[in-house]
């Protein structure tokens, strides 16, 4: 690869990643709302229809397969035991039509690593994994909001 085609290749990475981290910000904060909202709908909507899809919730086995991820979230969404759930300092990197957020999950005064892995589906950023793993408190994170998301 020449120096220009080098160049030429970051400046179009630099140009997608610009493009692309909001729409993949939204997508990410999709999921949590419709976590929040305990919206199955809204959950299934989040989530990848063409793709393989996988999820490993906290101290769980690896769930693979649209269906079953779908149920375990609808045992989840629909539990009223389920806790109020803050995302925290999400971050999203890009690689042409694939992204994963890192963020933090606080549950109450428990804290989760999160990561969410997203493709670009019919012009749509969905969701093809989600793992949450135990972890110990963050050092510097702003405040929560006021409100925690239910």
């Amino acid at each position: 690869m020449t120096v220009a085609a080098l160049g030429s290749a970051v400046a179009n990475h630099e140009r997608q990643t610009m493009t692309d981290h909001t729409p993949v910000m939204f997508a990410n904060e999709a999921f949590y709302l419709a976590f929040a909202a305990r919206d199955l709908d809204a959950m299934i909507e989040v989530w990848s229809r063409r793709e393989t899809v996988t999820c490993i919730h906290p101290g769980a086995i690896t769930l693979l397969g649209r269906d079953k991820v779908i149920q375990s979230w609808q045992a989840i969404l629909s539990n009223p035991a389920s806790p109020a759930i803050v995302c925290r300092n999400p971050t999203a990197h890009l690689f042409g039509d694939v992204a994963y957020v890192l963020c933090w999950e606080q549950i109450e005064q428990a804290f989760l690593l999160a990561t969410n892995i997203f493709v670009r589906e019919d012009g749509r950023w969905r969701m093809v994994h989600h793992q949450a793993t135990a972890a110990p408190a963050p050092g510097d994170l702003p405040p929560a909001p006021s409100q925690p998301i239910h």
